[in-house]
């Protein structure tokens, strides 16, 4: 019995999850319909913005965004795995990606954020790494 309420916590915690990780990228206090589609920004160039944080020796928000970008991430592919969503690593991968594709768009839409290449990659790479944590333990 008390494994059965453990792991109807999960999914529920999960959702808080999600939920919290849309606050921070998307739904933040300057979110508003009024210009959809005009403020966005978008970014290609690989790693540009960590580039310049490195040269203005800003180590501090670097390595907030760098890792920040891996280890919220992590929590995705550890529920896909866990629950067993995803067979594979490249398919906790490609969930992840996914998810963080509709994110950077959503911020984009919104003009929330930056739409950067870089995040799809570093969200991607948590997410595996989620999944593999999960799969070393089994």
């Amino acid at each position: 019995m008390k494994s059965h309420r453990h792991k109807s916590w999960i999914p529920f915690l999960f959702f808080v999850y999600l939920a919290v990780v849309l606050r921070i990228t998307v739904f933040r206090s300057t979110f508003t319909l009024q210009h959809l589609c005009q403020n966005g920004k978008l970014t290609l160039t690989l790693f540009e913005g960590y580039f310049a944080l490195i040269r203005q020796g800003n180590w501090f928000s670097f390595t907030y965004l760098f890792f920040g970008n891996i280890i919220w991430f992590i929590p995705f592919g550890m529920y896909l795995q866990y629950t067993k969503k995803s067979k594979t690593l490249l398919q906790a991968a490609i969930y992840g990606f996914l998810f963080s594709l509709l994110i950077e768009t959503m911020q984009y839409v919104f003009g929330t954020g930056y739409s950067e290449l870089d995040d799809l990659i570093l969200n991607t790479f948590g997410a595996w790494i989620g999944a593999a944590i999960i799969l070393t333990f089994r």
